[in-house]
């Protein structure tokens, strides 16, 4: 028989998938001896079964109907007894942190009667109606479907009544009325009423945490953040402790370290007289931690020595959740706490500084995805000026864009391109899709344990909060500054997360810390932690990974960069950049040669500028691989727009005039060079067998070049790459070719000249017939950009548009191919060919050269995969390095460290 329900003291740390996250860390706390309020709960499989039939699986309720009996025994009340009431929290908790994204409901079973005992034992009828209040609130939203603003409005309408600002300065006789007036709105919008029994309340709150999984702001934060969507989350029912009893009682969020800048010391907020829920809405604003001290010593070093416990125990930056309830410590929450790139580098070097991780573990506790945003630029302090209002710096980094109020506008205007900056008083779940639409997020209210914060370091986003100069009118679709200031919709504001400042207008950016130590080993003096770290983490990686990382690059320019990023060679060169520019009108002329002697004398001029720029790259790359691509595009890319060339002849046309003689010429290649689908036609291979001449030119240039670094004393290592290969009589045909100038420049020039021949696998043809290619080809490179469009049949540039927002919504992608590789169409064609090349040459070098080389999940798959390098741009390079030694760590201890 299946077991749906285990009591806190029974589980631990290591049934998340089982518990969730919030209930295996309970348990976990619990284990350990620390103050946890005691209860139970309801597995993920039980969630799984109810989403599956529509009800709840059988003996359920008999399950928690017996271990609600034990917490009632070891409290010596009842649930909703009338003069001491046993009340209750329900709360969600996945496998994986969605913070805010599911449900909570507090002060199950208080009713119209348990209300007037809870009031008499406690002392305080105010505190007795506030939890009521609470109870109607969440219920009524949560449960029964009220829209949350109805309830938000009649409480603020009671406040400007009684000339109050803060919830906490209304009476008992305030709350008493605002209860009626809550339930009122329940039975006018649902035509049903408040449930008076405790029982009824806790069933139908729990079946709502369930039903809460599938809710649309969950669902969006699981694809965000790629979380599966068959998981389900576990309900956690706990006996209630109260914060807001009165000033000797509160409730707060902690960390044992700084989340936005992986510093130590203790970090969170703390809000007098209130429940945990008004801590992370923001919508009171909270003290620091520290003050805790002054107001309850005891309670303030009693939560320091059991965060001290916890880091230790979990070896890691720890996110707390505690209530005082008249001066004795409870603790509600722990789990591994979300932080920024910044805080993952630094946090990870300062543990395994301390031996609590190795370095091996700090490595897979960092990501690349975070490395590429420590290498975002930052903003030029010089040129920031007076900040328009300062706040929290709750998630760091540099936005510029529009203000806008509310998250459906948010949406709207990202949609169209713009970039934008969400500003609210505070956020809730229901703005996550405005914060994910926005570049940064602005609240007035709030701390760094916040909504608004939580949610946008776990996504990466700029953040500021608390900036309470502010007023922001949300109606009006403005805010106000300090000195009376006016910013409206649609004006310009630069963000500066890591400063907690917002200034007027677009500030100027500059490059980060992290980039200007790669490019010369330096790092500006407030950046050296991080800095230090991120040298730390990629020597680490280097150290540990099996796959090489080269840099895609077109020029000697680019290679030097990509070299000092930690390259190891080019995995693409494309030559056909080299023929852009002033050098087009020689492709021109090749294009419109009327005989083999003028076409003869086009590649003869293009030949010493090609010549030239091998050597410039082969020189910046001395002594590492340098695999370059034959022409691949289609040669009337190398040719004026056709429409543009037809509207300057007939304009000569329509006033009287003759056309030029030249614009003629091109038109009439360019109408015969026109392919209704250029991406599958005359390129690649396929020019290298029908334009006579044009792979004996540019063979004849690698081999000159490298011939040139030779005789200069250098090292060079050219490889040359084949493009568009389908069958493996085109690449035979080539490499015979390509094998002959060789042959050729060799003798001529009295030295020898090894430069292995290889192919682009782009195509599934290629893929699946990879055993016979191999048969001439020395390497494979993977280019997987052509091979995703391949394999799902459209062009990258027409669709990305046109219908790949809405497969994202539909889930049809959880993220587009063209970012990460798509490993079960694309990745099994990667598999064969790997498996069926190698079988025919065992020794057969095979690489990747599409930007998926830089992306960190498909790293992680082509180190699996058994490839021997990826390539990627540049200023991908130091995030690849970083992955593939992450991936190295992964596959030794048998799990994925993504």
């Amino acid at each position: 028989m299946v077991r749906y329900v285990y009591d806190f003291t029974e589980g631990g740390r290591d049934m998340a998938g089982l518990l969730g996250g919030k209930g295996s860390n309970l348990a976990e706390m619990t284990r350990l001896g620390l103050p946890v309020p005691p209860g139970f709960t309801l597995t993920t499989e039980a969630c799984r079964a109810f989403l599956a039939t529509g009800s709840e699986p059988a003996g359920l309720w008999e399950e928690v109907s017996a271990h609600l009996s034990a917490l009632e025994a070891s409290a010596g009340r009842l649930l909703g007894q009338p003069d001491d009431p046993l009340l209750l929290s329900v709360r969600s908790g996945a496998k994986f942190s969605m913070p805010g994204m599911m449900e909570t409901i507090l002060d199950i079973g208080l009713n119209d009667g348990s209300v007037l005992g809870l009031a008499k034992v406690s002392g305080s009828e105010r505190f007795a109606w506030d939890s009521y209040r609470r109870l109607v609130q969440m219920f009524g939203s949560t449960v029964m479907g009220v829209d949350s603003s109805s309830f938000e409005r009649s409480l603020a309408l009671m406040k400007d009544l009684r000339g109050v600002r803060d919830d906490v300065h209304l009476t008992a006789s305030d709350l008493a009325e605002l209860v009626e007036t809550y339930k009122n709105l329940i039975h006018l919008e649902t035509g049903d009423r408040f449930p008076q029994s405790p029982a009824e309340q806790l069933r139908r709150a729990v079946l709502a945490v369930f039903e809460s999984w599938n809710g649309e702001r969950a669902r969006l934060y699981r694809r965000r953040e790629h979380i599966a969507d068959d998981l389900g989350t576990a309900v956690n029912v706990q006996r209630m402790v109260f914060g807001n009893l009165g000033t000797d009682s509160g409730s707060g969020v902690a960390f044992t370290r700084d989340p936005a800048t992986g510093r130590p010391g203790l970090y969170g907020d703390y809000l007098p007289d209130a429940q945990g829920e008004d801590v992370v809405a923001g919508i009171r604003n909270t003290v620091p931690l520290a003050e805790l001290r002054r107001l309850d010593a005891a309670s303030y070093d009693r939560l320091r020595a059991h965060m001290r416990t916890l880091e230790r125990h979990y070896r890691d930056l720890c996110d707390i959740e505690f209530t005082i309830e008249r001066g004795t410590l409870w603790m509600l929450q722990t789990r591994v706490g979300k932080r920024t790139a910044e805080a993952a580098f630094v946090l990870a070097a300062e543990l395994a500084d301390e031996g609590l991780i190795t370095p091996d573990e700090a490595l897979a506790r960092v990501s690349g995805e975070g490395l590429a945003r420590l290498m975002f630029p930052r903003f030029d302090a010089s040129a920031t000026g007076t900040a328009l209002a300062r706040g929290v710096p709750a998630s760091p980094g540099a936005a510029v864009g529009t203000v806008v109020f509310d998250s459906a506008q948010a949406v709207r205007r990202a949609a169209a391109g713009e970039k934008v900056v969400l500003v609210r008083q505070e956020t809730t779940p229901d703005d996550l899709p405005g914060m994910i639409a926005a570049q940064a997020v602005l609240t007035s209210r709030g701390g760094k344990t916040s909504h608004a914060a939580v949610v946008a370091r776990g996504m990466g986003k700029v953040c500021v909060c608390g900036a309470e100069e502010l007023t922001v009118d949300t109606e009006a679709h403005r805010f106000t500054t300090a000195d009376g200031t006016v910013v409206e919709e649609g004006t310009v504001v630069s963000v500066d997360g890591s400063a907690g400042a917002v200034y007027a207008g677009a500030v100027p950016l500059v490059d980060s810390a992290v980039i200007r130590y790669l490019e010369d080993g330096r790092g500006d003096e407030g950046a050296q932690g991080t800095v230090g770290a991120v040298a730390r983490a990629l020597s680490r990686a280097d150290t540990v990974r099996r796959l090489e990382v080269r840099a895609n690059a077109d020029t000697p320019e680019d290679a030097a960069r990509a070299r000092r990023f930690g390259a190891q060679g080019i995995g693409l060169c494309r030559t056909e950049h080299m023929f852009l520019g002033e050098r087009r009108k020689l492709v021109e002329q090749m294009i419109l040669a009327g005989t083999d002697a003028e076409r003869d004398r086009a590649l003869a001029d293009l030949l010493p500028l090609q010549r030239r720029d091998f050597a410039g790259i082969l020189e910046a790359m001395d002594g590492l691989p340098v695999t370059i691509r034959l022409l691949d595009p289609p040669l009337h890319e190398f040719l004026p727009d056709r429409t543009d060339l037809a509207v300057r002849i007939a304009t000569a046309q329509a006033r009287g005039g003759e056309p030029d003689t030249h614009d003629v010429e091109l038109l009439t290649a360019v109408n015969r060079m026109h392919e209704e689908n250029p991406m599958l036609g005359l390129r690649g291979v396929r020019l290298g067998l029908v334009v006579p001449g044009l792979v004996t030119m540019q063979v004849r240039a690698i081999g000159e070049a490298v011939t040139e670094r030779l005789l200069a004393g250098g090292a060079p290592q050219a490889e040359i790459m084949v493009p568009l290969v389908g069958d493996v009589r085109e690449l035979r045909l080539v490499r015979a070719e390509v094998q002959r100038v060789l042959a050729e420049t060799s003798r001529a020039a009295g030295v020898v000249l090894d430069c292995p021949v290889g192919t682009m696998i782009e195509l599934p043809r290629a893929a699946l017939t990879a055993g016979r290619i191999a048969e001439e080809a020395e390497f494979f490179s993977f280019g997987t950009n052509d091979l995703t469009q391949t394999t799902w049949g459209f062009s990258r540039d027409d669709v990305e548009a046109e219908f790949f927002s809405a497969y994202l919504d539909k889930g049809v992608f959880s993220t587009s191919p063209f970012e990460t590789l798509d490993r079960e169409g694309v990745g099994r064609l990667v598999g064969i060919a790997v498996a069926e090349g190698r079988a025919t040459r065992p020794d057969l070098k095979i690489g990747v050269c599409g930007e998926h080389g830089g992306d960190p999940d498909s790293v992680h798959f082509f180190h699996t995969a058994g490839l021997d390098y990826v390539s990627c741009s540049p200023f991908r390079v130091p995030v690849a390095r970083l992955e593939a030694g992450r991936a190295a760590l992964a596959e030794t201890e048998g799990s994925d460290s993504r």
